[in-house]
């Protein structure tokens, strides 16, 4: 019997630097949180239902 080939899973496409500001009327905003713990240099990932940093692993969830 053959065995069935498993096909490798893609990953998520990257979001650059720049995806994380954005500029309206000369002034920049940040379009992502920033971690409290870790500052305001630290962005925080968006999941479906929470936010959390990669750095330091702080962790909030999102209310229904």
């Amino acid at each position: 019997m053959a065995e069935k080939e498993k096909q490798p899973k893609q990953k998520a496409p990257r979001m650059a630097k720049k995806d994380y500001y954005k500029v309206d009327d000369g002034k920049v905003t940040r379009t992502r949180k920033h971690c409290p713990k870790c500052g305001p240099g630290v962005f925080m990932a968006e999941h479906e239902n929470r936010v959390s940093c990669g750095k330091c692993g702080y962790t909030e969830f999102k209310k229904k």
